[in-house]
């Protein structure tokens, strides 16, 4: 089997800088795993708060620490750094060979996406965001790995698309639209979300926007490994 993940992202209309951070790290014990955090408020300010998060969460799995007690120390870091005055919204996916599992880490009141075998299901337990306060627990699903397993994962950019305009984005409407050709590459189903989200936000998004899909299919048999990065910028 191979997994195939892409992304697409965008930041507030007329800000200079995103909040929202992605960054990808290789697992020590075999996979890789990827951290996303939006940081309160927008621009520059929110950028440096989630940079703070992630790195913090990206050392510790670099050392092998799992992924839910990387989550629970970022938190408490960003607690300690800036004494509970500002939170980030937290996820981490994780391809892990050694289990062989998929898993899934939030601190995200927004919801992550599971389709397996077909069937599609959200991962909405009330949870909250890091930094408020000490010892803030995300919530963690492992799931093996398995051929047509599929996850999105997103920032509440993605959910407020659209209540500028009182036409709410339906999030989870689009992606069991998109459930309906199981076979396109996430990267499509990543830029079909933000381009949605862009159309109800008439092309100005109201909020930073990520959206993170990884897929879990047949591999070639080989053991190359592929990367692809496409970055705009003026």
């Amino acid at each position: 089997m191979e997994a195939l993940i892409a992304a697409a992202k965008v930041g507030k209309y007329a800000t200079s800088e995103s909040g929202d951070t992605l960054e990808m790290i290789e697992r020590p014990s075999g996979g890789v795993s990827f951290v996303l955090a939006d940081g309160q408020r927008s621009g520059k300010p929110a950028k440096a708060i989630a940079n703070v998060v992630t790195r913090k969460a990206l050392s510790l799995l670099a050392d092998g620490v799992r992924d839910g007690a990387a989550a629970r120390a970022a938190s408490d870091y960003l607690y300690t750094y800036r004494s509970g005055k500002v939170v980030a919204t937290l996820n981490i996916l994780s391809i892990d060979t050694h289990s062989q599992t998929m898993v899934i880490v939030r601190n995200n009141p927004a919801p992550v996406v599971v389709i397996e075998n077909g069937t599609l299901r959200t991962l909405d337990t009330p949870s909250l965001a890091v930094g408020s306060r000490k010892g803030i627990r995300p919530e963690i699903q492992e799931i093996p790995l398995q051929e047509g397993l599929r996850v999105v994962v997103y920032t509440d950019g993605l959910t407020h698309a659209g209540d500028r305009n009182g036409q709410p984005l339906d999030v989870i409407g689009c992606i069991e639209d998109l459930n309906h050709e199981p076979e396109a590459a996430p990267s499509y189903w990543a830029d079909h979300l933000l381009e949605k989200a862009l159309l109800a936000d008439d092309s100005r998004a109201s909020d930073d926007i990520t959206v993170l899909v990884a897929a879990i299919q047949l591999g070639s048999g080989d053991d190359v490994r592929h990367l692809s990065v496409q970055l705009s910028f003026k």
